[in-house]
């Protein structure tokens, strides 16, 4: 476990090389992939949000497919389509895009719902379906998505039953002052993956990812995982909580994040740390709520701050990781 540890920190550093001052989202990056779960970034252009997906995938040596997702790409563009072979007299199959390790659907809101839910089949079940044949898309298989905020010009807003499937969702901020002069300082070359090298490969992650279900958990985390997600459900502010895919998908990424952090076991601050990334994109605020401008990430730290922690009781420090 020390070796894949050690495996792990330098992957983070590699893409740190890039993506400047930004470990934290470096870090839930490499969480939701050790989980084997799949990520929306949302910010507006320019903040790095492909250039991420780009180094992460760099670093770990996956075939790395990108998906410019604009009006006319069509859903068999995304899982495949047979096409006839006339002098063959047979149907061949042309594969998708979502045939790799790893796929970055770049500005995924830019496509039609139709083409967005070509995805949730792959997501999900690990496969895809292509004119009745089911085919397994590769191990490791993960999805990172990018999108602008709502209400740019040409978006189509992701449905309740996508936005369920991606674990985590990160927005990237604009960096202080002295982050992006050294942006400005490491951009000496016309490519920013230039100077990463690759540290990862398929094998090593799937042997790493094989060492999450070591991670212990609590059943009193198992309680307080659900305690928190149930919450959601009955805020006054929440016309919509997280549903019970939410919790395993906590437990999971908890996991994956106390490994991450040296560690074979997980405690409160894991999952406090994980709980508004992995649980906010999936809520629907009530129209009072909208009226008074709160947001799910200040309802989640409510229930944060009101939540007990197993061990050490209800205390603020939870709601601040």
């Amino acid at each position: 476990m020390t070796e894949a540890y050690t495996q792990m920190l330098a992957a983070a550093d590699e893409v740190e090389k890039v993506v400047i001052g930004k470990r934290t989202e470096v870090v839930l990056l490499l969480t939701a992939l050790l989980a084997g779960a799949h990520v929306l970034i949302e910010d507006v252009p320019g903040t790095g949000k492909t250039t991420l997906a780009a180094a992460l995938a760099t670093v770990t040596g996956l075939d790395f497919r990108r998906a410019q997702f604009t009006p006319d790409v069509m859903a068999s563009d995304i899982t495949g389509f047979n096409i006839y072979n006339r002098q063959r007299e047979t149907f061949e199959l042309r594969e998708g895009l979502v045939m790799c390790n790893l796929l970055l659907a770049d500005e995924i809101n830019r496509a039609s719902p139709k083409t967005q839910s070509a995805l949730l089949e792959a997501m999900e079940e690990g496969k895809v379906t292509v004119d009745g044949q089911t085919m397994p898309v590769p191990d490791p298989f993960m999805v990172i998505a990018t999108q602008n905020p709502a209400g740019y010009v040409g978006t189509y807003p992701l449905p309740e039953a996508q936005l369920d499937r991606f674990a985590i969702k990160l927005s990237m901020g604009y960096p202080t002052a002295a982050e992006e002069i050294s942006i400005i300082r490491a951009r000496k070359t016309d490519n920013p993956l230039a100077g990463v090298r690759s540290v990862l490969s398929a094998d090593t992650l799937r042997d790493i990812r094989s060492m999450m279900t070591d991670v212990r958990i609590d059943d009193a985390l198992y309680t307080y995982i659900v305690t928190l997600v149930t919450a959601t459900r009955r805020h006054p502010s929440l016309a919509l909580g997280a549903s019970p895919r939410a919790s395993v998908a906590l437990v999971h990424l908890s996991q994956a994040y106390a490994f991450l952090h040296g560690r074979d076991y997980v405690i409160p601050d894991d999952i406090a740390a994980l709980f508004r990334p992995a649980i906010a994109h999936r809520l629907a605020l009530r129209q009072e709520a909208k009226l008074t401008h709160q947001t799910a990430t200040e309802i989640l730290g409510e229930i944060l701050r009101t939540t007990e922690v197993p061990y050490k009781g209800k205390r603020d420090a939870a709601a601040r990781n």
